[in-house]
C-alpha cells in the first residue's frame, strides 16, 4: 500500500467522521428538544422508547482561577476549606521545564509518570504559488 493511497484514505475517513458526527449532533439537539431538555439543568434523565433506553446527561464545565479563588478565600478566612472543596491538580510548565537545570528536573521527574498519546495527524492539501 502506498503512502499516497494512505493519504486518500485517510482523508476520506477523517471527512466520514466529520460528518457522522455533524449529523450524529442534529439527531441529539431533536431528541434533546422533543424531550424540552434544560441545557442550563445539570444532571441526569432517562428515558425508555421501544426497548432503547435514552440517557441524556447535561454536564456544567466549571473552570477555577486557582489565584483568585485562594485570594477570596482568604479574604474572607475560608482557606481552611479549599482542600476538602476543590482539587488541586500540578501542571508541568513544559516550557520552564525544558529551560530548567537538570538536577532539579531529574530529582522531580520521580514524582511524574510519562506515557505516550496517541499521535494527532492533519493532512491538508499543498497550495501552489502562482
Amino acid at each position: 500500500m502506498s503512502i499516497e493511497l494512505l493519504t486518500h484514505d485517510w482523508l476520506a475517513y477523517k471527512e466520514a467522521e466529520r460528518q457522522a458526527v455533524e449529523g450524529r449532533r442534529v439527531v441529539e439537539d431533536k431528541i434533546a428538544a422533543f424531550y424540552k431538555i434544560n441545557p442550563q439543568n445539570e444532571g441526569t434523565q432517562n428515558f425508555d422508547v421501544n426497548g432503547y433506553k435514552i440517557k441524556i446527561v447535561n454536564r456544567m464545565t466549571r473552570k477555577v482561577d486557582s489565584e483568585k479563588l485562594q485570594e477570596v478565600a482568604a479574604e474572607n478566612g475560608l482557606s481552611d476549606h479549599l482542600s476538602a472543596l476543590f482539587r488541586w491538580k500540578p501542571e508541568i510548565n513544559a516550557a520552564a521545564w525544558k529551560g530548567c537545570d537538570s538536577d532539579i528536573t531529574d530529582v522531580l521527574s520521580a514524582a511524574i509518570t510519562t506515557t505516550a498519546g496517541r499521535p494527532s495527524f492533519s493532512i491538508d492539501p499543498l497550495t501552489t504559488k502562482e
